[in-house]
């Protein structure tokens, strides 16, 4: 088994981001990191990604399945707050006790250009290293330029330049429907994960959209937010987990984790 297929065992994966305090904080269910890994690894998240210091802090509650955010900017940056810096290299990822490396793009920015180099420069260093690489491709900054009859409005374009700038697997976002994000998924033969769906949806909502996306041929999620923040953090996972993996549908996900 390679050290992908342990990410996203069978293609497919759960994993949770939470590297959002860097961005904003204080951030609803992260002000105890110790507990919140502690939960996310007891619902058998398959990755959880996280800043650096994070990972040498707390790798050891969920081992082997740490995946380090290398991207930053926060608040406060006014208008280059879509510009994410890099802010450490695969190597030191590696020795910190990551698994796996993730940058971001936030395509039609400003500063796109700046960030499409520096997910080159990791993805070089991950090739070199065989590390497992996530690209965070976002298709929303202000010079967003969407061709005529895009569908899946820069997603699958956001998918591709992941791919074929050398990532193992893409983070987007979700289209809407599943015959939108089924051209998302069909434009490149790594797995795709949908973020998180709209703030305030609930748990059935939420997981209708995975379930959707899955239909469409998505390999899984990066959902933050609505796993991190939830009640119950362990059993949303184990909610997606049902999903993602087993293939039941949102009723029987619901019933399998006890939400």
């Amino acid at each position: 088994m390679t050290s992908i297929d342990k990410l996203l065992p069978g293609g497919k994966g759960v994993w949770i981001p939470i590297d959002h305090g860097v961005s904003d904080y204080p951030v609803p269910g992260l002000e105890n990191l110790e507990k919140i890994i502690t939960l996310l690894a007891r619902g058998g998240a398959d990755a959880i990604v996280a800043q650096k210091g994070v990972i040498s802090s707390y790798s050891h509650l969920h081992p082997g399945k740490m995946v380090a955010h290398l991207s930053v900017s926060t608040r406060h940056a006014g208008g280059n707050s879509s510009d994410k810096i890099l802010v450490g290299t695969v190597e030191e990822s590696l020795s910190r006790g990551a698994a796996g490396v993730s940058v971001q793009v936030n395509m039609g920015s400003e500063a796109e250009p700046e960030m499409i180099r520096r997910l080159a420069e990791i993805s070089n260093q991950s090739f070199k290293s065989k590390t497992p690489l996530l690209g965070m491709i976002y298709p929303r900054g202000e010079n967003l330029s969407l061709m005529e009859g895009d569908t899946t409005d820069g997603a699958a374009h956001a998918a591709r330049l992941g791919f074929e700038l050398g990532c193992d697997v893409v983070k987007t976002k979700w289209t809407g429907d599943i015959a939108s994000f089924k051209k998302v998924c069909d434009a490149v033969p790594i797995p795709v994960l949908i973020a998180g769906g709209p703030a305030g949806s609930t748990d059935r909502e939420v997981l209708e959209i995975v379930y959707q996306a899955m239909l469409a041929g998505a390999g899984g999620v990066c959902m933050g937010r609505q796993v991190f923040s939830h009640p119950h953090p362990d059993k949303m996972v184990r909610a997606l987990r049902e999903i993602v993996h087993s293939g039941k549908d949102v009723d029987q996900a619901i019933a399998a984790s006890g939400l």
